[in-house]
């Protein structure tokens, strides 16, 4: 899971029992994780670093989430890059983010959150530009409701994308 934060989708899949593999910036953000894992009793693999830092051998992963990750404009399609690289063949990528017109939405309630750069937020043009060998079983813009504490209320705009790697 690339920027899992706190952990809470990567401790998630874990309880499916899924072998879970997270990264993200922070080290506050890892030790968060690991006490919600211990708290809900699985394990999972941590690591501290940039993304373009960390070492994985290519086609290491059967899956991989991307949800919310908010990746610095000039470094987003190299990421996408990475992803693909990580995933074996048939692997399935479980993407949402924040759609571009979701920019829209954050000026009329800031409290709805997320990136206020707009070349941080992804549009369905882009990922299937940078998912050009993937099999498309999701891919749709939509608008929900999000309630996710104080930093994300209100109605927003995400891209929802599942796609198998051929």
């Amino acid at each position: 899971m690339p920027a899992d934060g706190e952990g809470r989708n990567g401790v998630y899949a874990a309880t499916l029992g899924w072998s879970v593999t997270s990264f993200d910036l922070s080290a506050e953000g890892k030790t968060k994780a690991l006490s919600l894992a211990e708290e809900y009793n699985v394990g999972i693999t941590y690591l501290v670093g940039d993304f373009e830092l960390i070492s994985f051998d290519e086609e290491k992963f059967d899956a991989v989430g991307l949800i919310y990750a908010h990746i610095d404009a000039a470094k987003k399609q190299l990421f996408d890059q990475q992803i693909n690289d990580l995933l074996k063949p048939a692997g399935i990528i479980l993407l949402e983010a924040f759609s571009k017109s979701h920019i829209n939405y954050n000026e009329i309630n800031p409290k709805v959150g997320g990136p206020r750069d707009v070349e941080m937020l992804y549009s369905t043009e882009e990922i299937l530009s940078d998912f050009v060998n993937y099999d498309i079983l999701l891919l749709e813009e939509i608008e929900i409701t999000l309630n996710e504490g104080i930093y994300h209320t209100g109605i927003g705009s995400v891209i929802r994308f599942v796609g198998r790697k051929r």
